[in-house]
């Protein structure tokens, strides 16, 4: 794997951890019972982004190490997964 496929894999990665992360310990103002003006009740009172982005940011970090060793120790090919067409070339 080069160094660039592998920060790509990790950017791809940590965002989609990213988006799994967020809703964690979210408390809205309205369950908080102090409505901010100008703000929907539904928007996070507290939402501790600095939190969220540490946990994403390790959680990719083991979530890409596992992706790693799938790539370099185990390579997989086309041809071993069982629904993909044959990579031949034959048509």
């Amino acid at each position: 794997m080069t160094l660039f496929a592998g920060l790509a894999i990790y950017a791809v990665t940590w965002w989609t951890v990213l988006f799994a992360v967020l809703p964690w310990g979210v408390v809205t103002q309205e369950e908080n019972e102090n409505v901010s003006p100008g703000t929907i009740a539904s928007a996070p009172a507290r939402p501790q982004m600095l939190k969220k982005v540490i946990a994403t940011t390790l959680i990719a970090g083991v979530v890409w190490l596992g992706i790693y060793f799938l790539i370099v120790d185990k390579p997989i090919s086309f041809d071993q997964i069982p629904f993909m067409p044959k990579m031949d070339g034959k048509y």
